[in-house]
C-alpha cells in the first residue's frame, strides 16, 4: 500500500489537495504534528471538497509517535538533499508498504530524520531557478510515479461516472 506522509504540514489548501490526491488514488495519508491548522479548517476542507470522509488518513503527534505505529515498510523521504530521482527506486511491490515522507512546506524535513535515511532521499530534477516544487504537486508526481511502476492497480482508465454510450457519443 502507499503511504503520504506530511511532517508538520503548514498550509490547508497544500493538504487538502493532497487530501483529494489520496482519495482518488486510494493513497493513505499520515499527518504528523504540530500542523499550521485545525483539521476541520474551511480551506482545507474547501480544498479537499467533498472527498474527506473517504480519505484513509491518520494523525500523529510527532515523528517518534508516526514511526512507532509504522514499523513495517519502506521509507523515503522527499527533499532538496537527495541526490537520485524517483525513477531510480523500485516501488512496483504493491504487496508492500511504502511511505512517502515530506518536510514541511518551510523548512522540509529536519537534517535529523534525513541522516539515518541518505541511501532513501529523493529530489525531483529541476533546473537551478526554483528551490523546490508545491508540495501537492511533488505529492501527486511521487504517486503517480509509484502507481504506474504498479500498473494503476485498482484506478479506473476510463470516466466510471459516465455510461459507455455517454463516453462513446463524445468521442
Amino acid at each position: 500500500m502507499l503511504n503520504i506522509v506530511l511532517f508538520e504540514p503548514e498550509i490547508p489548501q497544500n493538504t487538502g489537495n493532497i487530501m483529494r490526491t489520496c482519495v482518488a488514488t486510494n493513497v493513505a495519508l499520515h499527518l504528523i504534528k504540530p500542523l499550521g491548522f485545525k483539521v476541520d479548517d474551511k480551506t482545507l476542507k474547501r480544498s479537499g471538497v467533498n472527498y474527506i470522509d473517504k480519505l484513509k488518513w491518520f494523525i500523529y503527534e510527532n515523528y517518534e509517535d508516526f514511526i512507532t505505529k509504522n514499523t513495517e515498510g519502506k521509507f523515503y523521504f522527499l527533499t532538496r538533499y537527495g541526490h537520485k530521482p524517483p525513477g531510480k527506486f523500485d516501488f512496483s511491490n504493491k504487496d508492500e508498504n511504502i511511505y512517502f515522507v515530506f518536510g514541511k512546506e518551510s523548512t522540509g524535513i529536519p537534517k535529523s530524520i534525513l541522516k539515518p535515511h541518505l541511501d532513501t532521499c529523493i529530489r525531483l530534477p529541476m533546473t537551478d531557478n526554483v528551490r523546490a516544487l508545491n508540495l501537492s504537486n511533488t505529492v501527486a508526481i511521487m504517486v503517480y510515479e509509484a502507481l504506474r511502476q504498479q500498473n494503476y492497480p485498482d484506478l479506473f482508465f476510463d470516466e466510471p461516472h459516465k455510461s459507455k454510450t455517454e463516453i462513446e457519443d463524445y468521442i
